[in-house]
């Protein structure tokens, strides 16, 4: 089988772990150990997974080893730590299984170099310390081929579910709000909220599994949570004049939770089920008396790189991080020259030393992200970056957070110049144009006119 060989290096670095650090550049076998192997999400971001359905277990591509479907981030960390290999966009595959048991038919056919796109780590290290990572993605007209078709085949199977519910009359449920009953089709149910409760999830043709998602949100109004911003309340009736005052009769866009109960996800690939709600559904409503003038959405907020403080803009974040760490963004930006993809490969860098407990100065792990930072304060080294060789690599292209806002609000040295420095310093001051006819006669436009009538 034409996949890459990896025991025999990982024997080796399990046995030289604990006596020797790897070089600038280099990984040893305890920081491959350590590596992020999934995607992290800082702490402001709500949302809920959900286990996948199938198969009880799924092999691997490589080897015969199998994992429960449920399981799956074990298969893919087991992929990279044993075999090196990465799969884009996982979470868009439709039928992991189906997807997983096909490429390992093909592996076995062709050399995983015909399929795969080589990242090569610690590229300025002695060959020896090189490594070399595959990334199966959709770039790969078979791999995008075989995606759509597993989407093709999940949507028919979910048109079918929903089609099968729009002709259903023997639905009954249970309003969440008045808990009056409703009997016949789900549409009645679901209108009934939206025109009496202002609660709103949608047209009922866009819903599938309905009794599924309404039995989801019943289970979270039980355990006295906002369906909105998703806090916790002592009693009922708190929750209730919370939901009311606040305007939350209304699902989290942000909880993904809810994306398999949206049609629209499964129609088009890495579709956000967040475009139901541009739909307009006014339709349903015979009047609507809410008034949604003083409604504020909450701001994108990015996150310190030391601690959990967020700000809304990367002036206040800087600032933050000055007075709170010692450490400068904007004036490491400027010593180093740093162009706008160093900047993400050096924000990236720190983000993973410091979600490892790691200081990147002296090299030295702690037990916890606290007893870190407690330790960086102390000895100065928030400010000591380590040289550029160690973080400044591709590897670092790829974000420690996948919903870091602070890589958004970083900006290239060009753009930063101002408008002085960038015409030379020459200032330009408009003419006023508000006494038009006088404009006209004393306008230096008309001596060049003349100067031209007396050339010619």
């Amino acid at each position: 089988m034409a996949a890459p060989e990896t025991q025999g290096a990982a024997a080796r670095g399990e046995e030289d772990c604990e006596s020797n650090r790897s070089e600038a550049g280099g990984v040893s076998y305890e920081d491959s150990k350590d590596c992020i192997l999934e995607p992290l999400s800082l702490p402001e971001s709500p949302g809920g997974t959900t286990a996948l359905e199938g198969s009880p277990s799924v092999p691997c591509i490589f080897c015969e080893e199998h994992f429960p479907m449920d399981e799956q981030d074990k298969l893919l960390k087991h992929m990279i730590i044993e075999h090196k290999m990465v799969i884009a966009d996982v979470k868009l595959v439709a039928n992991f299984q189906r997807y997983i048991l096909y490429w390992r038919k093909r592996f076995t056919e062709q050399p995983i170099t015909d399929f795969c796109s080589v990242i090569r780590i610690n590229s300025t290290a002695p060959i020896e310390e090189q490594d070399n990572y595959f990334l199966l993605c959709d770039v790969l007209p078979e791999d995008r081929v075989l995606r759509e078709e597993l989407q093709k085949q999940r949507l028919k199977e979910i048109l079918e579910q929903q089609q099968q519910e729009r002709n259903d009359n023997s639905f009954h449920g249970i309003c969440m709000f008045c808990n009056e009953e409703f009997f016949g089709n789900r549409s009645v149910l679901l209108n009934h909220m939206a025109r009496e409760h202002a609660f709103n999830i949608g047209l009922p043709d866009n819903i599938v599994n309905c009794n599924e998602f309404l039995c989801t949100l019943q289970k979270k109004l039980d355990n006295l949570q906002c369906l909105y911003c998703e806090k916790t309340f002592r009693d009922k009736n708190t929750l209730k004049d919370h939901m009311r005052k606040k305007q939350h009769r209304r699902i989290n866009p942000k909880n993904r939770e809810y994306d398999r109960f949206y049609v629209i996800n499964y129609l088009e690939l890495g579709k956000s089920w967040e475009e139901v709600q541009l739909e307009d559904d006014r339709e349903l409503l015979d009047h609507q008396e809410d008034d949604w003038s003083d409604w504020e959405e909450r701001p994108d907020s990015a996150v310190c790189l030391f601690c959990e403080k967020q700000a809304e803009t990367i002036e206040k974040l800087c600032v933050h991080m000055e007075e709170a760490h010692e450490f400068d963004l904007l004036k490491i930006k400027s010593e180093l020259g740093l162009n706008f993809y160093q900047q993400v490969k050096l924000v990236n860098f720190i983000r993973r030393q410091i979600h490892q407990c790691r200081c990147y100065s002296c090299q030295v792990k702690f037990k916890s992200k606290a007893e870190l930072r407690t330790h960086m304060e102390e000895t100065k080294h928030t400010s000591l970056l380590p040289e550029r060789k160690i973080w400044d690599q591709p590897e670092y292209y790829f974000p420690t957070y996948e919903n870091d806002i602070l890589l958004c609000t970083l900006s290239d040295s060009e753009s930063d110049l101002t408008a002085q420095e960038q015409s030379g310093n020459i200032t330009i001051i408009s003419e006023d144009t508000s006494k038009l006819h006088a404009l006209k006669q004393s306008s230096i436009l008309n001596q060049l006119l003349l100067y031209e009538g007396l050339k010619n």
